[in-house]
């Protein structure tokens, strides 16, 4: 243990702990821009400068290591001045559209100019400009609202393992961008948002999708249906100043029929059919002695992922569609053969955690022809908090409501998608009935219920032991999927999310500071899943293959899991993408 005095007080902290950390123990903290607690530290925006007596020069407090009796001051005029210094010239490079800008009263460079009080602008001349990349179909990129944390450079890389972004240029033409300023949509971006979630500024947001939304339901002939995830219940309250964990599908489906939807679906009944389907190619290649693994295919930033940098594993990866493209083509088919409604009548509308959703709606791979996509728009879990707000309703008086039949009825086994290891959980207990033909009784696993990068458990089931793993966020994904593919470890199914601790996780959820927290925080990520793990529990019916509606599903219209009929509405294509410059490949139906 190393004793110092920070601001007059005695604190004992172990030794390698930086300054910054050892000041949260007494209660101060230090006024941080590029720092976060689960990414390397870089040190660059000099924000958290302290002083340290017999230092002639200010350190970095999230940087500096302690050392035994050392006397540090978080705060003089000095440093007041220095601070707010840094930041005015920050501001000075920045555009003046606070009122306007997607994070205006969620922004922290906002704070900073508050907390550090700053009133004026003292540097007015010549600043940074360059052209928005809005060629991704989910993430925009806004290089004039960069303050060079680094942030977006070090989770696409530390945590996702992609190393899309990095810097270009020099001193004050420096820019983050793709390599080579390839556009995103030409980059290996997966479209995870996970840089949307780390960005303290509004350099990086989602493309809009609200406005298309409303535009729709002011048409009087268009039909517009809306479904939502399993983690948009999850997290939406947060929105509103609830405490995370909390679910509330029923006060959304009361908002959203308020706002003028004409059907409101579940998209866990997506994700109770994905089983059958999913679950059913297990199946198969358990009977034909393989390939293995099989691999899910739900998340839409894994899936971008696989086609950039996992060719050779592709015949891996299971066709079925996500749970969302499911659900969307359903609704234009057998909801709408049902309710007698042209299927260029449905406008299909999907609320998701996630900005690669957007990303997955515009894949001709998952549109039921050429001319209709299976979703037409995707709202974040972000947009469809304004959305509700901007038309000014109370959403926490709502009445409670029901989703809409027939796509409104799911299981405990789809409530559970919406963190890592759910969907492998949900495979287990209803193969276990297709090998064995007996129901699994103990239907919760605690090999995959925890929040460890990778995780492995083996389940008996008839008398074989399969080997499933799981993986979120795309640099454990890296390491288990190489470890895979070099041999050193066997598996017969694999669960991949792109983002971590899964779709409660997502790039599209709120902005973890609007309950105190931070992006990637594991004590969010545990919350936001025992609002789906409660659920699950609270529902009679707990196995996908046992839900009534889906049986009914595949008695009078899909016939049978990996039938003709579904593998036209239900499955998808894989193709291999490589970067700009290396090979063009269409990506064509």
């Amino acid at each position: 243990m190393i004793n110092l005095t920070i601001d007059g007080k005695p604190v004992s902290v172990p030794e390698g702990t930086t300054i910054m950390s050892a000041a949260e123990k007494i209660g101060v903290k230090v006024p941080r821009l590029c720092y976060h607690p689960r990414l390397s530290v870089e040190g660059a925006c000099r924000v958290c400068i302290v002083e340290v007596e017999g230092m002639r020069s200010l350190p970095a407090s999230c940087a500096y290591p302690v050392e035994e009796g050392m006397v540090v001051r978080t705060i003089t005029p000095e440093i007041r001045e220095i601070r707010r210094d840094i930041v005015e010239l920050l501001l000075d490079n920045h555009p003046t559209d606070c009122q306007t800008c997607e994070r205006d009263g969620n922004c922290e460079l906002q704070d900073l100019a508050y907390s550090t009080g700053v009133r004026e602008r003292f540097f007015e001349g010549e600043r940074k400009h360059y052209e928005n990349d809005y060629s991704s179909p989910g993430v925009i990129r806004v290089p004039d609202k960069c303050v060079m944390c680094h942030r977006c450079v070090r989770i696409c890389g530390e945590v996702q393992g992609i190393h899309c972004l990095g810097y270009h240029s020099r001193g004050f033409k420096t820019v983050v961008m793709p390599a080579y300023n390839l556009p995103f949509n030409d980059s290996v971006c997966s479209t995870c948002g996970q840089c949307i979630n780390a960005c303290p500024t509004a350099a990086f947001l989602e493309k809009d999708a609200v406005h298309n939304v409303m535009r729709a339901l002011a048409d009087p002939n268009k039909h517009v249906v809306v479904q939502f995830a399993p983690s948009v219940r999850a997290a939406i309250g947060e929105g509103f100043g609830i405490k995370p964990g909390v679910p509330l599908q029923k006060k959304i489906v009361s908002a959203l029929r308020l706002i003028g939807f004409d059907a409101v679906f579940d998209t866990e009944v997506g994700a109770d059919v994905n089983i059958m389907e999913e679950g059913m190619e297990f199946i198969e290649r358990v009977k034909a002695g393989g390939p293995f693994p099989l691999i899910t295919s739900c998340s839409s930033a894994w899936i971008k992922f696989a086609e950039n940098f996992y060719h050779d594993m592709l015949p891996n990866l299971s066709s079925t569609k996500s749970p969302m493209s499911i659900l969307g083509s359903l609704a234009k088919t057998y909801y709408a053969e049902k309710a007698g409604i042209p299927k260029e009548n449905i406008y299909s509308v999907g609320a998701m955690c996630c900005t690669a959703k957007k990303f997955e709606a515009a894949r001709h791979q998952c549109w039921l022809d050429e001319n209709t996509p299976a979703v037409d728009a995707v709202m974040t879990t972000r947009e469809l908090i304004w959305l509700i707000k901007s038309n000014g309703i109370d959403f926490m008086n709502l009445p409670d409501e029901e989703f809409d039949d027939p796509l409104g009825d799911s299981t405990g086994g789809g409530s559970i998608f919406g963190w890592t290891g759910g969907l492998a959980e949900s495979v287990l207990r209803s193969v276990y009935y297709f090998i064995t033909g007996e129901t699994l009784v103990d239907i919760e696993f605690d090999g995959l219920r925890s929040m460890e990068w990778v995780k492995r458990q083996t389940i008996n089931i008839g008398g074989t032991d399969y080997k499933f793993a799981v993986a979120h966020g795309l640099q454990n994904a890296h390491t288990l999927l190489r470890s895979i593919r070099d041999g050193k470890e066997e598996a017969h199914f694999v669960e991949i999310m792109g983002c971590p601790g899964g779709c409660i996780g997502g790039g599209g959820q709120p902005y973890a500071r609007t309950t105190g927290s931070i992006p990637l925080d594991e004590k969010l990520l545990k919350k936001r899943a025992d609002a789906l793990r409660s659920e699950d529990r609270s529902k009679t019916i707990r196995r996908s293959y046992e839900n009534p509606w889906v049986q009914r599903l595949y008695r009078e219209y899909l016939g049978a899991p990996l039938s003709e009929k579904s593998h036209k509405l239900l499955h998808t294509k894989l193709v291999s993408r490589l970067p700009v410059g290396i090979s063009r490949r269409e990506n064509k139906p």
